[in-house]
């Protein structure tokens, strides 16, 4: 399978930032890395070989991110830094890496991710729904809260879909885009999940209440929080999402 390692500026971060793509044509797939993860640890983990057979059939491409978790939701000390410097990668994604890749002004990417990952591309997601028509979520946990502990301020808040999406109002615009949108969050039920399996459980009861329609897996008790099971659950939710045979 073709693969390219790619470095540019970020204005907003004022730094060099590298991404790696696989393959070059079919669905585009944005890739976020787990905790304090790097763009060449979905090649690493063995993810980018289970969907091998997606990419040399070119129905898709991943573009998997580089992340700055190490600054912003591992880090300690000062929570305004830490939000801060979050918000500049987030702009640094939706104002920089997604106009470099992106091959239309209209195309939209499916995005997917495990742990840390799995919140990044849901809170990306829900943030700006026009960029994406897809969202495949595995083992995320969804509330700023869990990182950041007793602070907050307007970017933990602007960061965290399990209370943003709480306080949504009914008549909010984005409401009828995510509607259009398949959402899929997934978890196991077994070791090292139990806080990302109440966040899940949270985030459920939020999509029924705003009535968002969203597909909710939960894998079973023996399924723990470990690269093996994300390695199974992404080929299954890709072949649903896009078939190998259509």
């Amino acid at each position: 399978m073709e693969s390219q390692q790619h470095s540019h500026y970020s204005q907003a971060l004022d730094r060099e930032m590298t991404y790696k793509t696989y393959g070059t044509e079919g669905r585009p797939v944005l890739v976020f890395a787990s905790q304090s993860g790097h763009w060449y640890d979905y090649e690493n983990f063995g993810m980018t070989e289970v969907v091998r057979p997606w990419i040399e059939a070119g129905k898709i491409r991943l573009i998997c991110a580089d992340s700055i978790d190490e600054e912003t939701w591992s880090s300690h000390g000062d929570g305004r830094r830490r939000s801060m410097q979050q918000e500049r990668w987030y702009h640094y994604i939706t104002d920089e890496l997604i106009p470099a890749v992106r091959r239309t002004p209209d195309e939209t990417f499916i995005t997917t991710g495990c742990s840390m990952g799995g919140y990044h591309c849901v809170n990306f997601f829900c943030r700006r729904p026009e960029l994406f028509d897809t969202v495949i979520a595995l083992s995320g946990i969804y509330r700023a809260s869990f990182f950041f502990g007793d602070y907050a301020d307007d970017l933990t808040y602007d960061n965290s879909p399990q209370d943003y999406l709480e306080n949504m109002p009914a008549d909010h615009p984005y409401l009828d885009i995510y509607r259009q949108k398949r959402i899929i969050l997934c978890v196991g039920q077994g070791a090292w999940e139990e806080d990302l399996l109440a966040s899940t459980r949270e985030m459920d009861r939020i999509f029924h209440k705003l009535d968002v329609p969203a597909w909710v897996d939960y894998w079973g008790y023996d399924v723990s929080h470990d690269w093996p099971w994300w390695r199974r659950q992404l080929p299954y939710f890709m072949e649903k999402v896009v078939p190998l045979n259509d």
